[in-house]
């Protein structure tokens, strides 16, 4: 990877004014101007914000993009994103895609005649053969949300490619760039719920979208301008906070996950383990290539007593992972799909995907990975 954390961090401007390390949080709603029309740079702060603008330049550095955009939340860069379409568009969607992106597509998208299709994304010959004259964008996860299924991003990118109209868009939220860079895989959009890896202390909502192309940048920011869905000052100034620490901790929660995976894996009373350092994960191979050797911090298990009731005990039974949604942080978080995240999803299609009931996902912090452990041993012989 061409840029690396040392790099980023010292991207990070000195106030020039005072010296302070760290960028000043901006707090203004506009700009005095020389004159009409002419300022420093700045005139009006839904347009652009000093604190911001240094955010998306960290992003874009990690990204090894052109640009970058922050937004309101994760969802709001989605719909930027989802903006760059027109009536009659289609999209082809990973199958087991995060709730709040099958919402909005399914909810809110259809009603302007875009329409979108979920197919098995981990089948490059199942894309090849599912676009059709209309599909304008492939939309990927990986690894996805819930069941950590991991796409050949360049693959997918190449037959993308054989019809310059159709954009590949990639949620690159579980793997963060630490580990995974779409963008030189051949993807034209990456997203992330900066929520999550990118701020990483539950204390920001968050969402940024990056390109590599001109023409999709100057769309990108006249839609972050003219719909106005802009992350905050102090919001931003929190995001830059966090990745300062982004390597360090992906990388121990990546040890964490790895660990915990293989208590899983060998636990009685569990029946599948999604993880993509598991040498039996169907997506191994490709995972280890594409992001590097680092498998993230995500995992979801299901159980061998594949109820509701009985996996909503063990989610309400844990002392060191606590229920609550989101993902990301510094802290454990475990969490329900059926009943949560993907609570929007009907029945039918979460269990086409592999989300099953007992489905649980964890979000794997820095803590002593040994308390984790025996935090799960303690619920598990309890199910």
């Amino acid at each position: 990877m061409s840029t690396s954390i040392t790099d980023v961090l010292h991207s990070i401007p000195v106030d020039p004014l005072t010296g302070a390390i760290n960028i000043p949080v901006y707090q203004t709603s506009t700009f005095v101007q020389q004159a009409p029309g002419v300022n420093q740079g700045y005139d009006y702060a839904r347009t652009g914000n000093p604190t911001r603008h240094v955010l998306e330049n960290i992003v874009a550095k990690l990204e090894n993009g052109i640009a970058s955009y922050a937004f309101s939340s994760g969802i709001a860069a989605i719909d930027a994103v989802l903006k760059l379409l027109k009536s009659g568009d289609e999209i082809l969607a990973v199958d087991d895609i995060y709730g709040g992106a099958y919402r909005i597509l399914t909810k809110i998208y259809n009603r302007f005649d875009i329409t979108v299709r979920f197919v098995d994304t981990t089948d490059v010959t199942t894309i090849k053969s599912q676009i059709t004259s209309k599909t304008r964008m492939i939309w990927l996860e990986s690894p996805t949300n819930p069941t950590l299924k991991v796409c050949d991003i360049s693959a997918i990118s190449k037959i993308a490619k054989e019809d310059s109209d159709v954009l590949v868009v990639v949620d690159n939220t579980f793997a963060s760039p630490i580990a995974q860079r779409p963008l030189d895989l051949g993807a034209d959009i990456v997203i992330h719920s900066a929520t999550k890896y990118l701020s990483g202390h539950c204390d920001v909502v968050a969402g940024i979208a990056v390109t590599n192309s001109v023409e999709i940048s100057k769309e990108l920011k006249f839609l972050q301008n003219g719909c106005g869905a802009i992350l905050g000052p102090w919001d931003c100034f929190l995001a830059i906070r966090g990745i300062e620490t982004l390597e360090l901790r992906y990388l121990r929660q990546c040890e964490n996950a790895f660990c915990l995976a293989q208590f899983l894996a060998k636990h009685p009373a569990v029946d599948k383990v999604h993880y993509p350092g598991l040498p039996y994960h169907k997506n191994h191979e490709i995972a280890k290539q594409q992001q590097n050797g680092l498998f993230g911090g995500m995992i979801s298990f299901s159980l061998k007593n594949d109820t509701i009731e009985n996996a909503e005990q063990i989610v309400t039974s844990t002392t060191y992972f606590k229920l609550a949604e989101s993902l990301g942080g510094v802290k454990s978080l475990i969490s329900l799909p059926c009943k949560m995240t993907h609570v929007g999803v009907p029945r039918e299609k979460r269990l086409a995907s592999g989300i099953q009931d007992s489905l649980i996902r964890l979000s794997v912090g820095i803590e002593n990975v040994e308390d984790l452990i025996n935090d799960l041993k303690n619920v598990l012989g309890q199910s």
